[in-house]
């Protein structure tokens, strides 16, 4: 058995330049297919417009709301939505209100998989 506790994981800025903490994911865990991690922008923030060729993410939005748009489609997100981003989708989330999400991708998240315009 693993488990990893958020609190003990320092965070870090991605390179589309959201806040994350590491829950779990290969540079803290056995992990092999997979990663989670804790997102933070505040209010009036967004990521920067990107995609990934290889991963698939998922969103779940835990606290205040933003904008998603992914491919060129926005919509308002807020507590308890969960969004679908498949692999080369571009996309980006602005916080209307400080914004606190999980996402998950599979593979694990890598700078290296990360595209910008």
């Amino acid at each position: 058995m693993f488990v990893q506790n958020l609190d003990h994981q320092p965070p870090f800025t991605t390179k589309d330049g959201s806040t994350i903490r590491s829950v779990l994911d290969r540079t803290n865990a056995p992990v092999r297919n997979q990663s989670l991690a804790e997102a933070r922008i505040a209010a009036g923030n967004a990521t920067q417009r990107h995609f990934h060729r290889i991963a698939e993410e998922f969103y779940f939005i835990l606290e205040g709301s933003g904008l998603m748009e992914i491919d060129g489609t926005s919509q308002e997100v807020g507590p308890g939505d969960a969004i679908l981003i498949p692999p080369g989708a571009w996309h980006t989330i602005r916080a209307t209100q400080n914004l606190r999400f999980l996402c998950c991708c599979a593979p694990p998240y890598s700078h290296e998989d990360t595209y910008f315009a």
